[in-house]
């Protein structure tokens, strides 16, 4: 039986999973006051079926048996709990204090999942294709002060079918955005007594349903927005958040499976909670109903709404019960589902668990963010690697994938630094944060060409513009799947602050105004360059010449040589210059 709500010949039926609870309620509203429903419970689900195609109201649950926190118990009768196979809820998440403490209701301040029916599709095969051009944003700091979308737009999923938009999208080739988590989410309980709020949303509690704050038209907002960029040749990709939940520490709120299933949380051999995540808990994907609503969401996303994958973030944990196994039984379970076999996955392959470093461990056919491109080519162009080292990163990073390219590469990510901050910025400034400039990443292998932050000297601005437009020169040319996060393509700047996720303000709203439209126009001819011979990027030709700046071939000793000032590549599609003399890099 599994989990969620079903409406089928005029009735309405609900299925929760609660296996160690007493008694489950079912709790409806469609106005006051609230109408129970006691459940009955079939093995380790509760279930409770009513006449009616229930469309519309709202709803929730609430579990009695014991509290014992420290025993995995949280069974608080006063605390309505989030269905986790909720799809659409009536109002965002918003963290009180009273989600925490025993006996105190929160009807009032929880979502209510709203009762829908959803119409399957037959979804089409992924647009994107390996060695296609990611496009990473945040739905918010993207459209909000998009000058062309209509201000009721901003904000929005919906927006990201405008015209405008897509008209962007399209000079750059993009081969499918990569959408910063759409799933509610809630802050965490440190952001509101500092003014703050989760700008990005990896803090989800309900993992199938879409923020009202981003997607206030629900499936349907999300599907036709789908549609509308499959239509102009752009795949949708969802950025997923599968390795925790916002229920946080023992500390945080009882929401959802807390309240229903403490058992999802993974946990040390004392009964502490494992915190691979660095979020206060960790989903235990040893657990087969974890797996379960891991898989059911990404088939929810797949049928109703039609995407062409999911990038994981902390994607380790998918395969931790506790430490890492690159046979982990999710792996198979998502190549075996004839919904999920041909979507696009993408790990983000490492957490902060014990070996979680797992960059090159995924199975074949996942994509994987490369870091180490990322930070090889900074150290190149900062002058702390060599050229055979940014000649690997370049050649697709067989070190770590083999002949057969898995790799994402780019410069920069949502976290840390953006492309013009790491050319403007030698030391984060994350004070806006409220952590006193502790939190983000201390080393970023950034350096601020003569001044630290913003300047109108024009020897430092035409420097920083320099290597602002050589790397992303070398990003174009390289073998494998490239990504660009929103605006790293005009300028983006976010003042050196390179962990912005509480910052729901102009620091991370792109400002097209005030973009760097030279640097957008070079890059669009670079996107263009690169679509013209797309399918030469999916794998390194082995029939080419490397040779030095002087024309001559390149010989082991010049790989070696930390004077070596760059290199071109001769292929069969095309040719490639790095000269780190200028510095230059980009199609020879």
């Amino acid at each position: 039986m599994t989990p969620g709500v079903e409406i089928t010949d005029g009735k309405t039926r609900f299925t929760v999973r609660s296996p160690h609870a007493e008694a489950l309620t079912l709790c409806l509203f469609d106005g006051e006051p609230e109408q129970r429903v006691a459940m009955t419970r079939v093995g380790e689900n509760w279930t409770a079926e009513l006449p009616g195609a229930l469309c519309g109201m709202g709803y929730g649950y609430r579990a009695s048996g014991a509290w014992n926190p420290a025993a995995g118990q949280w069974f608080d009768p006063a605390k309505l709990l989030v269905d986790p196979y909720a799809i659409e809820l009536d109002r965002p998440f918003t963290y009180d204090a009273s989600l925490s403490v025993y006996g105190v209701d929160t009807a009032a301040i929880v979502p209510k999942a709203v009762i829908g029916l959803y119409e399957p599709a037959t979804p089409a095969p992924p647009l994107f294709r390996h060695g296609g051009l990611i496009y990473e944003l945040n739905v918010r700091g993207f459209t909000k002060l998009h000058p062309d979308v209509p201000e009721a737009l901003r904000g929005t999923v919906a927006a990201l079918a405008h015209p405008a938009v897509i008209a962007h999208l399209k000079r750059l080739h993009v081969s499918a955005v990569e959408l910063m988590p759409v799933v509610a989410w809630i802050d965490e309980r440190h952001l509101p007594p500092l003014g703050l709020s989760n700008a990005w949303g990896y803090n989800p509690v309900a993992m199938m349903a879409l923020d009202p704050r981003l997607c206030p038209g629900g499936v349907a907002e999300l599907r036709k927005t789908v549609a509308a960029l499959r239509a102009e040749g752009i795949g949708v990709i969802l950025d997923i958040v599968l390795n925790h939940s916002g229920e946080s520490d023992v500390l945080g709120p009882v929401l959802s499976l807390r309240g229903l299933d403490d058992g999802a949380y993974a946990k040390a051999s004392d009964g502490r909670l494992i915190n691979d995540t660095g979020c206060g808990n960790t989903l235990d994907f040893g657990n087969p109903a974890v797996r379960q609503l891991a898989l059911d969401s990404l088939r929810h996303f797949v049928r109703h709404c039609g995407v062409d994958g999911f990038r994981f973030d902390l994607a380790p944990i998918l395969a931790r019960s506790p430490g890492f196994a690159a046979d982990a039984p999710i792996f198979a379970e998502i190549a075996a589902d004839p919904l999920l076999a041909d979507r696009v996955m993408i790990a983000e392959p490492w957490d902060v668990g014990p070996g979680g470093y797992q960059l090159g461990s995924f199975p074949p056919g996942w994509l994987e963010w490369n870091d180490r491109y990322r930070d090889d080519v900074r150290r190149f162009w900062k002058g702390e690697a060599g050229v055979d080292v940014l000649a690997t990163r370049v050649a697709g990073s067989s070190d770590l994938f083999g002949k057969d390219c898995r790799s994402v590469n780019f410069l920069a990510a949502h976290d840390g630094f953006t492309l013009a901050d790491t050319l403007a910025y030698e030391h984060r400034h994350n004070d806006a944060n409220g952590e006193d400039n502790r939190d983000g990443h201390g080393e970023n292998f950034s350096w601020n060409n003569g001044a630290e932050g913003v300047t109108e000297d024009p020897e430092v601005l035409a420097r920083r513009s320099a290597f602002a437009s050589t790397m992303l020169g070398t990003l174009f040319v390289s073998t494998g799947t490239i990504m660009l996060t929103a605006g790293d393509e005009f300028g983006r700047s976010q003042l050196g602050n390179n962990n912005a996720y509480a910052q729901d303000n102009a620091i991370t709203w792109i400002d097209w105004e005030g973009r760097d439209r030279d640097l957008e126009s070079f890059v669009f001819g670079l996107a263009a360059w690169r679509n013209e011979r797309s399918s030469a990027f999916v794998r390194f030709s082995e029939n080419g010449q490397w040779r030095r700046l002087d024309g001559a071939p390149m010989h082991p000793g010049d790989w070696e040589w930390p004077q070596t000032r760059g290199f071109s590549w001769e292929g069969p599609d095309y040719c490639l210059l790095i000269d780190r003399t200028g510095p230059n890099a980009g199609p020879a």
